[in-house]
This record gives structure tokens, C-alpha cells and sequence, in this order.
């Protein structure tokens, strides 16, 4: 294998390039943080969590803002909500006869925090509306509510009490609109709760209720008119009690003010046990992820455009009438739907887009018990201006293989240039396993010279003959050994150069990028599905001699496993002949792929093995169950 010697010429591109190429880093969060050390020269933007707006696509839902770390709020057991209802992003609806619409001049005595000010029950509210007067508190999100507290006042505590009222909860689950218990509203503005208290007979004057420890989004109180006398209400409270149990945060679409090569997401935390943060990401190529959409009224029919036949945009849209307003969908062609959630106990992950992206959003969700939450103190991530190629697409064949057995794979790869674009000498590619060799690497149907500059167990890297503009769309095809051992393994990519080792590796994008392949992807199926995720189990020697003499010592124990999504636990449990367990002598968690592990012949309580022959059972938790597989060894010394 030769070693590619890097001309004068390419020195000389190189040093044009350093002139035009950039890494930026961008940070959310973490403003006391100092600057990210890394060798080299780049541009670092810091943002802060509460600098977000909805023009911009931001939001954030029951979340405290403290020296830029973001947590879910805390509610205060003595702190009555209904005063705050609005400033935390909440509304009171009152039932009138048109449907539910805000609350009425006198209601607001009721939420004035002031108990020598009453609204009347006197049935004045059913002359033009509905018997009853019905309220609905919408919190805008899903609290934990701990009890509703509702009195006349101090002088009227004796006659003017409600002696019949409903209380009842909706969580907010639109897929169960329709379905609880209580349907309430008027002409098609129905809501609908379960009923938590329905009190007939009431005597008491105070009123300080439990509410079910569920989430609630709103919460409804309704009481008929004065066909019982004339009843009042002085103060309507609601407390809740412990961490929001759901919050978001959205950040706005950040601008990286041109197509760029997106690299590694990185970010900082603490979850409590009961918590939970699931943090994700999307990358676009225009400003807005959302497609809007107004009703024509002509049938069900809906348009993109406005009156004046000019796309709708997230301004414009605002500014319809609510009936024109026929809701927005997700911009498919220009983004990216969000991604998995990071495993954030990792502290770092790949971002995710199909080639050079300029727009980018970070999002994170936030789940707390009572007494058990997490916070997110930043997110931070790098991107390189220009990118390495305007587009890189791939494709890999074989697309279909026999599980565990080496095969010869062609990974086609078909870059495209344009004049600003960084250009490439280097190719890495994932691998499910350690490649069995990297056996040849073409451009255009002709074999170059390549060096393999790493060969890591889950991949490797070889550099090639420098690419830029003057070769795009020369088809570059890499031939390797490989072994697959999960249905759907991707075979991912990234492009970078070797003289810039700070800026940002660009990612591959599964695509046709080979007339003579027809897979158009870069992930391998299986031929068979295994009935047993433990495709084969084997000792290395079939004896084991634990003397100290430096000969069989130590079993090493070989073990492929298929089709796991993700590490499982796994281990390894040591019988004797008559079935007796000595216990479990190795665990560990591991995924799909060829494995080996040493045992020193001991048992689980330290001791060693008496000679004879032993069965050795391997222990899978796989998805489907509990898998197994045997196989005999013997000690002798």
C-alpha cells in the first residue's frame, strides 16, 4: 500500500483555502463558561436561553430562567394560580351562549384576590346563556394540581355557600377529546372532562378540595342557578404543588448564515433520579420548518397561498381571520423532521443533516416528578463555512447479506462541488464491527493510491487523491471486508480534510450516487432473521488449566450476537452436571456483533473451579425474551 505524497500544487490550494474556510462554534446557555480550547482559530457565538420569540419559531413552556441554566418551574403549595393564570401562559374561559368565550365583568371578583369582593350566583348569568355558570381554567400546559379552594365572603359564610357544584379535569390529550365523560360547551365549542367532584348536597361554606395527583391542563367548576337561593363566591383558588411534570424549550432557527458542514452536538446537565431531558435537534435549508395553509370555505378546500396568491408565511399567517386559519404541516423538502433524542447521559452526539445545512433548531423536553427534577445548563455545537462539498451521496453494495459472514462491499460515493467548497482528501465510513480489510480504492474506474490512516473496531479512515471543484461528480468507490449482524445496519460516512483537522467533517447522504448500484442507501439488510439473538457461543480452548503456569489459564469465551437493538445485558452462569448453578461469573451489556470475553475459572464467590466438566449457559435479554445457548467446558490441573 502506497503512501500518497501531497504535491506543491496542493500545498498551494491548501493555503488558498485557509483564507476562506471557517469554524464557528455555537453556544446556547453556559455564559460563564470560558471559550471551548481548541487548537487553531474560530469564530465562537454565544446565545442565551431566554433570547427566544415565536417570529423567530422559539418557545418555551413551564420553565425557569436562572443565570442562563433552563429547569422546569417549581409551584409554591400556598401560591394560588388563578391570579397568574395569563403571565403563565394560561387563560380563564366563562360559558356563555355563543360557546366559551373570556370571562365576564363581575367574574373577575372572583380572581381579584380580594375576599370583601364576590360575584353573585343569583342566575343573572342564565338570562342570556346557559343554567349554569361554567369556568374552565386553562393553564396552557399539564401541571400537577394539588386542590381547588373556592368561599363566600366572611359575612355571607352561613347562606350564600354553593350547595351544588362539578369539578372536573382534562389533561389535554387531544386523542381523547370526544371521549371523556362530560361534554360542555355551546353551537360546536364543546370541551369535554372527567368528573372528579359531583356534589349535590353541599353544607359547607369553605371549600378546599384534593385534586387527583395527574396531570391537568384545564380544570372546569360549574354550579347551576339560584334554584337553591342565591349562592357567591368571594376567592376561587387553585394551588398546584412540585415541578412542572411536562416542559419544553424550543430555541429559535439559528441562522449559520450559509450552507455549512454540521459537526458534533455537545451539551451539559444534571438529571435527578424520577427526571428525565430528551434533547434533539433539526437542520433546514430555509428559515422556516412550517408549510401554512388557509381555508378557502369553498368545501374542505385549503391553499398554500393568500388571497393574493402570495405564499403564506408565519407573519401573514398570523394576521388571517381564525376561520382562515386551517392549522400548518412540516416542511418536508427543506427540513429535516426532529431527530432521535440524544442519549444525554453521553453528553455529546452527531447533528444531524443530509449534507450542508444553513439553518439549524434545538429542542428539549423536560420530564420531572413531584420532588424529582433536572436541569440543562448548555448546548453547544460546531459548524464549518464553507462545507466540504456542496453534496455528497452514497450508496453501498451488496444491500443484502447473510449475517455474520464476511462479505465484500463497494461503497460508492459521488461528490459534488461547487467553486467555494472546501474539498476532501480523506473518507471515513462506520462499520459495524472491525473491517476484515480495505482492499481498493477507485475514482472514475481507475484504482489510486490510498492510505489507511486509522482502523478502528467500528471503522475506518483512508485518504485519496485530493477532490475539489475541477473533480466533481467523479465517481469514488472504496472496496472493503466487513461483517453485519443487525438487519438495517448503516454503513454512515463523513468527507474531511486532512490539512484542516479543526474544521468540521461533512456527513454522507444515502442517495443514487452510482448508475450501476440500485440501492440508493447506505443501509444492509440480512437474508434470514435469526431465531436466536446468540448466533453461536464457543470456548477458545475446550480445556482449562488454571495452575498459574501461564498455559489455558484463563477461558476466553466467543460469542456473536444478532439483531439487538441497542446493548443488552448479558451473562454468563456456570453449571455442574447435575444441574446445581455456581453462579453468574460474567455480565456485562453488549449489542449486536462478534464478541470474546476472559474468564479466570472462578466462581461468582471468588473461589476456583474443582476439575470436571461444567456447563457453560450464556444469558441474552433480548427483546423477544430471555435468549440461551450452552456449551461444555472442562477444567483440569
Amino acid at each position: 500500500m502506497k503512501v500518497h505524497i501531497v504535491s506543491i500544487s496542493m500545498f498551494i490550494t491548501l493555503a488558498w483555502y485557509s483564507t476562506v474556510c471557517g469554524l464557528t462554534i455555537y453556544r446556547i446557555g453556559g455564559r460563564d463558561l470560558p471559550r471551548p480550547e481548541i487548537a487553531g482559530e474560530y469564530e465562537f457565538v454565544q446565545l442565551s436561553w431566554g433570547d427566544i420569540a415565536a417570529k423567530k419559531h422559539g418557545y418555551s413552556e413551564l420553565l425557569d430562567f436562572d443565570d442562563d441554566v433552563i429547569r422546569p418551574q417549581i409551584f409554591d403549595p400556598e401560591v394560588n394560580l388563578v391570579p397568574i393564570i395569563e403571565e403563565k401562559g394560561g387563560q380563564i374561559l366563562n360559558l356563555v351562549w355563543i360557546g366559551w368565550g373570556p370571562p365576564q365583568q363581575d367574574d373577575f371578583f372572583m380572581f381579584d384576590e380580594d375576599p370583601n369582593t364576590s360575584y353573585l350566583g343569583d342566575g343573572h348569568f342564565a338570562a342570556h346563556g346557559p343554567t349554569e355558570k361554567s369556568l374552565t381554567f386553562d393553564f396552557g400546559a399539564r401541571l400537577l394540581l394539588e386542590r381547588i379552594r373556592f368561599y363566600p365572603r366572611q359575612q355571607y359564610m352561613a347562606d350564600r355557600f354553593v350547595q351544588y357544584f362539578r369539578i372536573g379535569i382534562n389533561d389535554g390529550d387531544p386523542l381523547k377529546d370526544g371521549t371523556r365523560e362530560l361534554k360542555i360547551g355551546q353551537r360546536g365549542s364543546d370541551l369535554d372532562f372527567d368528573i372528579v367532584y359531583d356534589v349535590a348536597e353541599n353544607t359547607s361554606a369553605m371549600i378546599d378540595l384534593p385534586l387527583p395527583n395527574v396531570p391537568i391542563r384545564r380544570l372546569l367548576f360549574s354550579a347551576p342557578e339560584n334554584t337553591r337561593g342565591i349562592w357567591e363566591i368571594a376567592e376561587m383558588e387553585i394551588y398546584g404543588n412540585g415541578f412542572a411534570p411536562f416542559a419544553n424549550y424550543v430555541s429559535n432557527v439559528i441562522d449559520l448564515g450559509a450552507p455549512a458542514s454540521l459537526g458534533q452536538l455537545s451539551w451539559s446537565g444534571q438529571v435527578n433520579e424520577g427526571a428525565d431531558v430528551e434533547l434533539s435537534m433539526r437542520s433546514g435549508l430555509d428559515e422556516d420548518p412550517n408549510i401554512y395553509w388557509r381555508s378557502t370555505f369553498r368545501g374542505g378546500e385549503r391553499t398554500r397561498f393568500d388571497a393574493a396568491g402570495r405564499p403564506l408565511t408565519l407573519s401573514t399567517y398570523n394576521k388571517l381571520q381564525r376561520g382562515e386559519q386551517a392549522g400548518m404541516t412540516h416542511d418536508t423538502e427543506n427540513w429535516a423532521f426532529w431527530g432521535a433524542a440524544y442519549d444525554f447521559s453521553h453528553g455529546q452526539g452527531k447533528m444531524i443533516g443530509d449534507g450542508p445545512q444553513r439553518y439549524v433548531q434545538m429542542r428539549a423536553d423536560f420530564t420531572s416528578g413531584i420532588t424529582a427534577s433536572s436541569e440543562l445548563d448548555y448546548v453547544q455545537f460546531a459548524v464549518s463555512i464553507p462545507p466540504v462539498a456542496s453534496q455528497a451521496l452514497a450508496e453501498i453494495n451488496p444491500s443484502q447479506v447473510t449475517p455474520g459472514q464476511i462479505t465484500t462491499f463497494t461503497y460508492s460515493l459521488l461528490p459534488q462541488m461547487q467553486k467555494d467548497d472546501l474539498g476532501f482528501d480523506s473518507i471515513g465510513i462506520d462499520t459495524p464491527s472491525k473491517a476484515q480489510s480495505i482492499d481498493e480504492v477507485r475514482i472514475s474506474g481507475i484504482a489510486v493510491d490510498f492510505d489507511v490512516v486509522s482502523h478502528e473496531n467500528e471503522g475506518f479512515i483512508v485518504r485519496i487523491p485530493r477532490i475539489d471543484v475541477q473533480r466533481t461528480e467523479e465517481l469514488i468507490e472504496v472496496d472493503f471486508q466487513a461483517e453485519v449482524f443487525q438487519f438495517g445496519t448503516v454503513f454512515s460516512g463523513r468527507l474531511f480534510e486532512s490539512g484542516y483537522p479543526a474544521e468540521v467533517p461533512q456527513s454522507i447522504t444515502a442517495g443514487n450516487a452510482s448508475a450501476l448500484v440500485e440501492s440508493d442507501r447506505l443501509n444492509v439488510a440480512l437474508t434470514r432473521f435469526a431465531d436466536n439473538t446468540i448466533q453461536s457461543l464457543s470456548i477458545q480452548s475446550p480445556v482449562c488449566t488454571p495452575n498459574g503456569d501461564g498455559i489455558n489459564d484463563f477461558v476466553q469465551i466467543n460469542y456473536e450476537l444478532l439483531n439487538l437493538v441497542g446493548p443488552v445485558s448479558i451473562q454468563v452462569e456456570i453449571y455442574d452436571l447435575s444441574g446445581r448453578s455456581l453462579g453468574v461469573v460474567w455480565s456485562d451489556a453488549k449489542g449486536s456483533g462478534r464478541h470474546s470475553v476472559q474468564w479466570n475459572g472462578h466462581d461468582q464467590d471468588g473461589n476456583l473451579i474443582t476439575p470436571g466438566i461444567y456447563v457453560l449457559q450464556m444469558s441474552v435479554e433480548a427483546d423477544t425474551g430471555i435468549d440461551t445457548k450452552q456449551t461444555l467446558i472442562s477444567f483440569a490441573y
